[in-house]
C-alpha cells in the first residue's frame, strides 16, 4: 500500500469551512456541529471516497452491511437511526465512522471475520463512536483541532485524486488515502473513547441477539493476524489500539452473560464468498472454490457453490456457470442473492428473455433488493425494450431519489430514446453521487441547453445546476486555499 504524504498545512481550509456554514469554534461547552452539519460533512467525505475509487460499488455487499448494521442500530433506542453502511474495496483490515452516521468497512475485515457476530462487534463499536458523539467530544477539548482534522481528511482525499495518469497507481493511492485518512486517525481518538465504544458496543451486540463473546474473539484474531504479519500493523489496529486490558475487559463482559449459540446467516457466508470471488485472477478464483469443494474445506456448502458461480461468471465460462447454478439451486433455499446471480448468468450468456423473466419473478418476491433493481432495467435495455426500462426506472427513482447507479442506468436509457435533457440531467446526478462535481455541472449545463424538455423539467435542471455550481465553487475554494498554505 502506498504511503500518503503528510499535509504541510490545512489551516487555509478553515475559511472555506466557515463559508459552507460550519461554526466558528468557541469554548468547550459549545456545540461544534449540528446534526445537519455533521450529516452534510459525512456525505461530502463519502462522495470523495466514491470519487477516489475506494468505494466498493457492490449492492449485494452493501445491502448486507446495512441489514446487519440496522439490526444493531434498532437494538438500542438511543435517538440516532440515520446510519449508512458501505464497503471499501481494500484487502487491508480496517473500519471507520464518519460524521453523520456513515460507517465504512474494508473488504479485508469482512473476510477476516470468521462469524457474523465478529463482524457485528466491529459495526457495533463504530456505531457507538457516532451515537456517543466522539467526533465532536474529541474536538471539544482541543478547540480548533476538530475542523483542522476534518480539513486534513477532505484535502488529503482530494490531493490523492491529483496524482499521475496511471489508473492502477491512482486507485492504489486513493485506497491508501481512504485508509490512512480515516476519521479515527485524524481525530486521534482517546483511550476513553475506545473503552466507551467497546462497552456500549458490547451492550448493543448483546441486545441484538448476537454472540457476546465475539468482540473479545475478534480482538484476539486481530492480534494474531498482526503477530504473524510481515508488514506493519493493520490500519484498524493503528486507529483502534488493542491492548491486553481491552481484551480482558471484553472477555469479562462476555463471561457475565449466558452463553448464546448464534447461527451465522446464509447472507454472511455468501457475501464473504462473493468478496473472495473477486480476489486474484478469474481463473485463480475458480480454482479456489473448486479446491474448497474437492477438499470439503468450507463452512457452508451453499456459499462456496455460490462463490464458484460468481467466479465462473467473472471468467465468462457461461456453460459451466449454468451447470453449477443448477447444482446450487438444488441444494439452496430461496434467496434473493441466488435469484440475482441466476438472472446475471442468463443475461451475460445472452439469454435475455429468460433473464428478464427471472428478474421479474424475483422482484415480485424481493422488491427492495438493489441488485435486482439495477439488473432488471439493464436486461430490458439489452433486449431493446427501452420504454419498459424507463417506466421501471422512473418508478424506482421515486422510491430511491438519491441512488446514483439508478441515475446512471436512466441516463443510458434516455440516451437511447434521444431525450437529451433527461439524459444529461441523470448523468449529472450520477456524477454528483460519485463525487465528480465538475462533471456533474458540465452535464447539467448540457441539460439546460437541451430543447426537448418541458417547463417542469427545465426548472428542475436549473435549480439543481445552481446548487451544484455552489458546491463546486466551495470545493475549489477549499482546495485553492489549502494549496496556497
Amino acid at each position: 500500500m502506498l504511503a500518503v504524504q503528510p499535509l504541510v498545512s490545512v489551516t487555509p481550509w478553515i475559511g472555506a469551512a466557515h463559508a459552507q456554514g460550519l461554526p466558528d469554534l468557541g469554548d468547550e461547552s459549545q456545540s461544534l456541529l449540528s446534526p445537519a452539519q455533521e450529516r452534510k460533512l459525512g456525505e461530502s467525505v463519502v462522495r470523495q471516497i466514491r470519487a477516489s475509487g475506494a468505494y466498493l460499488d457492490d449492492p449485494e455487499v452493501n445491502d448486507y452491511l446495512n441489514d446487519l448494521g440496522q439490526r444493531l442500530v434498532a437494538a438500542v433506542n438511543d435517538g440516532k437511526s440515520d446510519f449508512e453502511f458501505f464497503a471499501v474495496a481494500d484487502p487491508g483490515i480496517n473500519a471507520f465512522a464518519l460524521p453523520g452516521g456513515f460507517v465504512g468497512v474494508n473488504s479485508g475485515l469482512i473476510l477476516l471475520a470468521q462469524t457474523e457476530s465478529e463482524l457485528a462487534s466491529v459495526l457495533a463499536h463504530e456505531i457507538t463512536h457516532v451515537t456517543q458523539h466522539h467526533l465532536t467530544r474529541s474536538a471539544a477539548g482541543q478547540q480548533r483541532t476538530m475542523l483542522l482534522s476534518l480539513a486534513a481528511l477532505l484535502v488529503a482525499i482530494v490531493a490523492a485524486r491529483a496524482g499521475g495518469s496511471s489508473g492502477g497507481q491512482i486507485a492504489s493511492a486513493a485506497m491508501a488515502g481512504a485508509q490512512a485518512l480515516s476519521m479515527q486517525t485524524q481525530l486521534n481518538y482517546t483511550r476513553e473513547n475506545e473503552y466507551e465504544a467497546d462497552r456500549i458496543g458490547f451492550a448493543r451486540l448483546d441486545a441484538a441477539g448476537l454472540e457476546p463473546g465475539a468482540m473479545a474473539t475478534f480482538f484476539e484474531r486481530l492480534q494474531r493476524a498482526t503477530r504473524f504479519a510481515d508488514s506493519s500493523a493493520p490500519s484498524y489496529l493503528r486507529t483502534h489500539p488493542i491492548t491486553h486490558e481491552r481484551i480482558a475487559e471484553a472477555q469479562a463482559r462476555a463471561q457475565g452473560r449466558p452463553y448464546r449459540q448464534v447461527i451465522d446467516s446464509l447472507d454472511f457466508h455468501m457475501v464473504r464468498a462473493l468478496l473472495r470471488s473477486y480476489a486474484g485472477t478469474d481463473r485463480e478464483a475458480v480454482q479456489f472454490f473448486d479446491n474448497a469443494l474437492a477438499e470439503r474445506k468450507y463452512n457452508n456448502v451453499v456459499a462456496v457453490r455460490y462463490g464458484l458461480v460468481a467466479s465462473l461468471l467473472r471468467a465468462k465460462d457461461y456453460n459451466r456457470a449454468k451447470a453449477e447454478l443448477a447444482t446450487l439451486e438444488r441444494i439452496a433455499p430461496p434467496h434473493p442473492m441466488i435469484e440475482a446471480m441466476a438472472g446475471h448468468v442468463l443475461m451475460d450468456a445472452g439469454d435475455l428473455d429468460a433473464a428478464i423473466r427471472r428478474f421479474e419473478a424475483a422482484l415480485a418476491r424481493y422488491p427492495n433488493k438493489m441488485q435486482l433493481v439495477y439488473d432488471y432495467p439493464d436486461a430490458l435495455l439489452n433486449a431493446n425494450r427501452t420504454v419498459d426500462a424507463v417506466a421501471f426506472l422512473e418508478a424506482q427513482m421515486v422510491r430511491f431519489p438519491d441512488n446514483g447507479p439508478l441515475h446512471r442506468i436512466a441516463a443510458k436509457a434516455y440516451a437511447t430514446l434521444g431525450k437529451q435533457m433527461l439524459q444529461h440531467r441523470h448523468q449529472g446526478e450520477y456524477y454528483a453521487w460519485a463525487g465528480d462535481l465538475r462533471g456533474a455541472v458540465t452535464q447539467l449545463e448540457l441539460a439546460s441547453k437541451a430543447t426537448d424538455g418541458d417547463f417542469f423539467q427545465s426548472s428542475v435542471v436549473e435549480t439543481r445546476l445552481r446548487t451544484l455550481r455552489r458546491e463546486l465553487a466551495e470545493q475549489e475554494a477549499a482546495a485553492a486555499k489549502s494549496g496556497s498554505g
